[in-house]
C-alpha cells in the first residue's frame, strides 16, 4: 500500500483524535479511520479543513512525492 497522507503521524503530534476531526468535519469516525490508515483519501477540501483546524500548512498532511527522482530516469 502506498502511503499518501500523514494524518496518523500529524494527529499524534497534535494530540488530536479521529473523533475530534470527525466531529469538526461532520464525518463518521470510520471514514476518518480509513483516511488515517491510507485505505481511502480525503478530498482536497477536507485536507484543507483539517489543516485549518490544526493550524498547519496543508502540505504537512502529505508525504512528499519523488517525482524529481523519476524525472532523472526519463532522460
Amino acid at each position: 500500500m502506498i502511503l499518501i497522507n500523514r494524518l496518523k503521524e500529524v494527529f499524534k503530534e497534535k494530540k488530536v483524535t479521529n473523533r475530534q476531526i470527525a466531529t469538526y468535519l461532520k464525518k463518521s469516525e470510520p471514514t476518518i479511520s480509513k483516511w488515517v490508515n491510507n485505505r481511502r483519501q480525503p478530498s482536497l477540501d477536507d485536507l484543507y479543513k483539517i489543516a485549518e483546524y490544526l493550524q498547519i500548512d496543508i502540505r504537512s498532511l502529505l508525504y512528499p512525492s519523488n517525482w524529481g527522482h523519476m524525472e532523472k530516469h526519463k532522460k
